[in-house]
């Protein structure tokens, strides 16, 4: 076997272990609430971060504005509770016309 088969095995195979801790532990392990809240800000922190270079960056370097500005109008329609598909379709028509105007 190759190194990147042993690789895929070997993540495959964690990612198959961290699923059955949860319900094997289950009722046996009491998390305490701090921990909890620090688990949520982390996994929010973590997510703004993806966000974040997704939105921003292209191939190590800026994106442009159009891409930015499609993210931000998904995004304030995504806290005004719109519907999914009019997050998504909101946000590619934003990049779209500014590209289509020159707005890189």
């Amino acid at each position: 076997m190759n190194a990147t088969v042993v690789m895929v095995l070997a993540l495959a195979l964690g990612t198959y272990a961290f699923r059955l801790v949860g319900p094997a532990l289950h009722g046996r392990v009491e998390i305490p609430a701090r921990v909890q809240e620090l688990a949520a800000a982390g996994a929010m922190v973590l997510l703004v971060a993806l966000l974040a270079t997704g939105a921003l960056t292209e191939n190590g370097g800026f994106a442009g504005w159009a891409r930015p500005a499609g993210v931000l109008a998904a995004g304030v329609l995504a806290w005004l509770r719109a519907p999914f598909v009019a997050v998504v379709l909101a946000a590619a028509t934003v990049t779209a016309l500014l590209r289509a105007a020159g707005v890189a």
